[in-house]
């Protein structure tokens, strides 16, 4: 049950997804805030590795593959909560009346809504991972951005090139992913049909398409395995874009997600039409705060926070 304070409010918390990564996130908060470095310190334990050493000295390209890179991003941003918790006074940390995350970013979500901890949230994160880096072994894969097309002929172009449109981030910025033929073939048809521009993501695979199904597989027996709270705080679900209220419908969200389109869009717009005005990006980078603005042209908030002096800033406003 949400309380009266999160049902009065008009802020939402975003958590960003894999491809926000970068050499060196984090190190500030480890190094002056307390509550981040227990975060990255507990993460460590949990995964039985140091993987805040690969995000604070890389190498790049470990930092980059996918059984590192979902972890560590959803570590920072887990720390960014943890400093904010830390700076900001009960009267001054937002109390969010809804959250979403962006692919890996709504493992995130799951946490600080207290779905499930941050131990047993880590090594979901990290079983997902290991299992889509299998995927990914098993047929290559590939994504693409297209940037300047709506989604209807996008839709069409997937279907007769034999690709999958895999993020709705925006009206005119969606993403779409399979194997290298047929994203190129994709992209080849984009081209002729108009696209201002198209980008080759630095991931792993094909997310969010079918070539993600054995790893959908596996991780359902291993999401059955562990218990779910109630979210605190509703999150907004990736494949409906409408809150999931119940421990049952975000097991059932953690499967689908996998190989199933992100919907960020109708997500955001969710939020926007239940009154949501103030939007705090939580972790690297500004990708979901960016998109947040081209999605709607509503008067409204959007803020990135990934260091001490942004959560400062908002002790200001």
């Amino acid at each position: 049950m949400v309380d009266n304070q999160q049902n009065s409010s008009k802020t939402a918390f975003l958590f960003p997804g894999q491809g926000s990564q970068f050499v060196g996130m984090g190190a500030e908060l480890y190094q002056q805030s307390s509550a981040a470095r227990s975060v990255f310190d507990r993460v460590d334990s949990a995964l039985d590795k140091p993987i805040s050493k690969v995000m604070f000295e890389g190498p790049e390209e470990e930092l980059v593959k996918t059984i590192n890179a979902q972890p560590a991003i959803m570590t920072v941003s887990l720390a960014c909560h943890a400093a904010m918790q830390e700076i900001l006074d009960d009267k001054l940390m937002p109390k969010p009346a809804m959250m979403a995350g962006h692919s890996l970013g709504e493992y995130t979500a799951l946490v600080v809504a207290g779905v499930v901890d941050l131990d047993t949230g880590v090594k979901l994160v990290r079983e997902r991972s290991r299992l889509m880096q299998e995927a990914c072994e098993e047929e290559e894969g590939l994504m693409a951005a297209i940037l300047g097309l709506d989604e209807m002929v996008v839709e069409q172009i997937c279907r007769d090139s034999g690709s999958y449109v895999s993020n709705v981030n925006s009206a005119k910025q969606i993403v779409i992913s399979g194997n290298r033929v047929s994203v190129v073939r994709c992209m080849e048809m984009a081209r002729l049909r108009g696209a201002k521009k198209i980008i080759v993501l630095n991931v792993g695979g094909a997310f969010h398409s079918e070539l993600m199904s054995s790893a959908a597989v596996q991780l359902k027996e291993f999401v059955e395995k562990v218990s779910f709270n109630n979210p605190t705080i509703p999150v907004i679900s990736n494949c409906t874009g409408e809150p999931m209220e119940k421990s049952h419908a975000i097991r059932q969200e953690l499967v689908s997600q996998i190989v199933s389109c992100v919907k960020w869009k109708q997500s955001i717009s969710y939020m926007l039409d239940a009154g949501v005005s103030n939007f705090i990006e939580l972790g690297p980078g500004r990708t979901l705060s960016n998109l947040v603005k081209r999605i709607s042209d509503k008067p409204m908030t959007v803020k990135s926070i990934s260091s001490l002096d942004a959560i400062s800033g908002l002790e200001d406003d």
